[in-house]
């Protein structure tokens, strides 16, 4: 049995991972190729590409990779033919997976969205060419599947991985000994994103944020995790012009800096979630390329209240969120020190946590691979 995978970012290449497991434990003998990144490839992926090649975000931003990203799409869909895999998976990713998928449809080659696509916060137009580009949608949140009960295609909530893997106690001790953070003192995790793009626009904030809050908490330790040694680089650089600043960065080690942290500065996606699981209090932030916003504006494509998805699982405002110019040191400061000021707040928003990461805990990947492997056995039959 041969399946082909493509995971578009960090969070896509973790559920890649995930899968590839679970569904060994089924079937041993599973051939798994496509793009993927490091876990995928620790897990036997024959990975053609790395899943930095598809690693981008805003619309303007993908336009000026637009020619790359149709070779690349073109060269994939020929391997994938030429492979005839059982199926194709697209995880994530869902402005380049969709139009592979389509097209390898289209070829006879059973496909699958792995991770539905957010209809339900923007572009919901979407829905159209998510019906005539893929046989099936793998839903990680329970409110996705009914966004697909008047269209004729399978949706399933699979659940997301990370809630089984995740215990529902995280102490910060173990982390900071791994980390080689002092155990008594307070840490404060900076997570810029886990591309280069959000790094970019995201980290001078987040850093001055750093800067103020040491003033007001002398000894204030903060960590930042770097997903790729580019942005290891980047952040050094940053911090040249910032000294006296107690800021260590990190090769990866993303879920020991959020279990180390006392409160979480967090750029908007998954890492949210992780956050979540992990139970500590965050203040999330969100920035594009101007063009993408001023698009996204005009054409009122956003179509929901929140967009940190603690506050959309919940359904209501349970960490505070800032947006594009909103997203400033001071701004992210005063958000900070709310957490760290009213002790009350905390014991109440570790509760909800708990209660969603208890919704959330389905065994995500078993469930997910069970699936897939009817979906081949059906494709077959």
């Amino acid at each position: 049995m041969n399946i082909v995978l493509v995971a578009g970012e960090a969070s896509g290449d973790q559920l890649g991972a995930a899968l590839i497991r679970a569904m060994r434990l089924k079937e041993p003998d599973i051939q798994f190729a496509g793009i993927g990144g490091p876990l995928m490839k620790a897990e036997g992926c024959d990975c053609w590409w790395d899943t930095s090649v598809l690693s981008l975000m805003g619309l303007v931003e993908v336009i000026s990779h637009l020619p790359r990203l149709i070779k690349l799409r073109r060269q994939l869909i020929e391997r994938v033919v030429q492979l005839q895999p059982d199926v194709f998976i697209g995880i994530d990713a869902p402005d380049f997976n969709l139009g592979v998928e389509k097209r390898l449809k289209a070829r006879g080659i059973p496909v699958i969205q792995y991770g539905s696509p957010t209809i339900w916060a923007w572009r919901s137009y979407r829905v159209k060419k998510i019906v005539k580009s893929t046989d099936r949608v793998l839903c990680l949140f329970p409110f996705e599947p009914d966004c697909y009960k008047n269209y004729p295609v399978a949706a399933d909530y699979t659940g997301h991985p990370m809630a089984d893997q995740i215990p529902l106690q995280v102490p910060n001790e173990p982390a900071r000994k791994t980390l080689g953070v002092d155990s008594a003192g307070t840490c404060i995790a900076l997570l810029p994103g886990s591309r280069m793009a959000e790094v970019e626009k995201l980290s001078p904030a987040m850093l001055d944020a750093a800067d103020i809050l040491s003033k007001r908490h002398p000894g204030t330790c903060f960590l930042i995790p770097a997903a790729t040694q580019r942005i290891h680089q980047h952040l050094n650089s940053l911090l040249l012009e910032r000294q006296g600043l107690d800021c260590r960065i990190y090769d990866g080690q993303s879920k020991e800096v959020m279990a180390a942290a006392d409160v979480v500065i967090c750029a908007s996606g998954t890492a949210t979630l992780e956050v979540m699981l992990i139970n500590r209090p965050m203040v999330v932030c969100y920035r594009v390329a101007t063009p993408t916003h001023r698009i996204m504006k005009w054409f009122k494509m956003v179509k929901i209240r929140f967009f940190a998805l603690p506050n959309i699982l919940a359904g209501e405002s349970l960490v505070p969120e800032l947006i594009q110019d909103d997203v400033t040191g001071q701004n992210i400061a005063d958000k900070v020190n709310r957490w760290m000021d009213q002790p009350e707040l905390l014991n109440e928003l570790s509760h909800r946590f708990n209660q969603l990461h208890e919704i959330l805990r389905i065994d995500a990947a078993a469930t997910t691979g069970d699936v897939v492997l009817r979906h081949i056995a059906s494709c077959k039959a």
